[in-house]
């Protein structure tokens, strides 16, 4: 039994997570850096700030990839597969259950207040998340520029109503980011040889 512990542990965590977070996965980061990260403490800030990046930027829902994540570095094979079931589970069953209902679900005005309400509460905690995860962060002139860059870029498209998608986001900075890499790299190798 204390061999399957971490797997349990590791499974009602994500059910935990997954079944009281509404606003998908950006919402759950606040949830997930609490879980693991302080009280847990399965994973470090910095850490945990690279997965959120990388869950980003690859294909995937951005909760079911951080689970997946965290369950791996936890227990390997076996603890990813199950924190991502833990993580899909409650959305898969309500998702379910909403379909066999769902003219009948979204007609009840006792329903549609409490999205109204669940609504503030995602804005909330995506807001939240940013700000941990922008205190956390190490305020090099590189991060500090990207920031400064992208929201200036995103204020700007938004006042100007032009539909900019955050994909293109991600792609613009990965970049940035790959190619000052690639420039220090290419510095140090050069002063190595010196």
């Amino acid at each position: 039994m204390k061999k399957h512990r971490p797997l349990l542990e590791l499974f009602f965590s994500m059910l935990k997570i997954g079944a009281f977070t509404f606003g998908g996965g950006y919402a759950m980061i606040h949830l997930l850096d609490n879980e693991f990260v302080e009280k847990k403490q399965w994973l470090d800030p910095e850490e945990f700030t690279d997965l959120v990046v990388i869950a980003e930027s690859t294909p995937g829902p951005i909760a079911i990839n951080c689970a997946t994540f965290i369950g791996y570095k936890k227990e390997n094979l076996m603890g990813a597969i199950v924190a991502t079931l833990g993580m899909c589970l409650p959305s898969f069953t309500v998702i379910y259950l909403i379909s066999l209902f769902f003219d009948r679900f979204l007609s009840l005005s006792a329903v549609e207040s409490a999205f109204k309400g669940i609504r503030i509460c995602v804005v909330f905690l995506i807001l939240s998340a940013g700000l941990k995860m922008l205190k956390k962060a190490k305020k090099t002139p590189f991060y500090l520029t990207v920031l400064i860059l992208t929201f200036v870029s995103m204020m700007t498209l938004n006042l100007l109503s032009v539909g900019f998608s955050s994909i293109f986001y991600i792609l613009i900075f990965g970049s940035l980011g790959l190619l000052l890499y690639a420039v220090r790299y290419l510095k140090e190798r050069k002063e190595g040889e010196k």
